[in-house]
């Protein structure tokens, strides 16, 4: 009687199995900080939360710029705490502008989405998991927190804060120009939709919020998009989402609440407020 042989395939290799299975998303944060020495414990703790709770593979990656108050100390301490595999520590040593913080970021990320966001607990890491499934539902290439749709809006602003958002200085500008010393909008204003109601009509973006930083994208996506970007400072979001509708890509959006920093002083001022200015007129003129 013939002997049955049986024929054995050889064992896969890591990569076959890698490539042979679907592979599991990961999630990397993008946390640019300056001056968060009582902020950053905070929101650290409230994404590995949040991650942990809702069983999302992620890594935290920390982007400091060279911070006088001991940020960096901190992130040390919370890169000790929570494991080098979870929080990533990558500073630089001064300011260099948000754009190149979220390069230098992306060059340590090892996930398939990037998620940036404020470090100043103005957002909440409870609407990630909203992010994520958005991005599922409709196989988006960047979900958008938006402060102004649905039940989304702003809490604890001060007027500085709401001139950049919403775009007051712009329309005070106009005035100006025509020889107007006491503008009357200023009067009137609807602080929480002027800029987004003032840069729906100069730039249609086909998106609500052009000026906000809660946003998940694919990496690829975030990579095309900052090599297209030649903005600096607020305008810089603004402008993403501008090139992202002349590259096509998909935005989908998810309703937030944005509230005003607890700890430590905002990074806006007189000279963040002209350049505003000048960026959403230039991107009026170029796009």
């Amino acid at each position: 009687m013939a002997s049955l042989e049986v024929r054995r395939s050889p064992p896969m290799s890591r990569r076959q199995l890698e490539v042979r299975s679907p592979r599991r998303d990961k999630y990397s944060v993008l946390l640019p900080t300056y001056n968060e020495r009582e902020n950053l414990p905070l929101i650290v703790w409230l994404l590995v939360k949040s991650f942990s709770e809702s069983g999302i593979n992620y890594e935290i990656i920390i982007i400091d710029d060279g911070s006088p108050d001991g940020t960096r100390d901190v992130a040390e301490q919370l890169e000790k705490i929570y494991g080098s595999d979870r929080i990533l520590l990558k500073p630089r040593e001064k300011k260099l502008g948000l754009g190149t913080a979220y390069i230098h970021g992306m060059k340590h990320a090892t996930g398939n989405y990037i998620i940036i966001m404020d470090a100043d607990l103005s957002h909440h890491p409870k609407f990630i998991p909203e992010f994520i499934r958005k991005q599922k539902e409709g196989n988006f290439d960047i979900v958008s927190g938006t402060r102004y749709k649905g039940n989304g809006g702003v809490y604890g602003w001060d007027l500085k804060r709401k001139i950049i958002s919403d775009g007051v200085l712009l329309c005070c500008l106009g005035w100006s120009l025509l020889g107007s010393s006491d503008p009357p909008i200023l009067a009137s204003w609807d602080y929480s939709r002027g800029a987004n109601f003032l840069t729906q009509i100069l730039l249609r973006p086909g998106a609500s919020d052009l000026t906000g930083s809660f946003r998940l994208y694919r990496k690829e996506v975030l990579e095309k998009l900052i090599e297209k970007c030649v903005s600096k400072g607020y305008v810089f979001q603004m402008e993403m989402i501008v090139r992202a509708r002349q590259l096509n890509y998909t935005i989908g959006e998810v309703p937030i609440s944005f509230v005003d920093r607890v700890y430590g002083e905002s990074k806006l001022g007189g000279n963040e407020i002209v350049s505003f200015l000048k960026g959403l007129l230039t991107l009026f003129a170029t796009t």
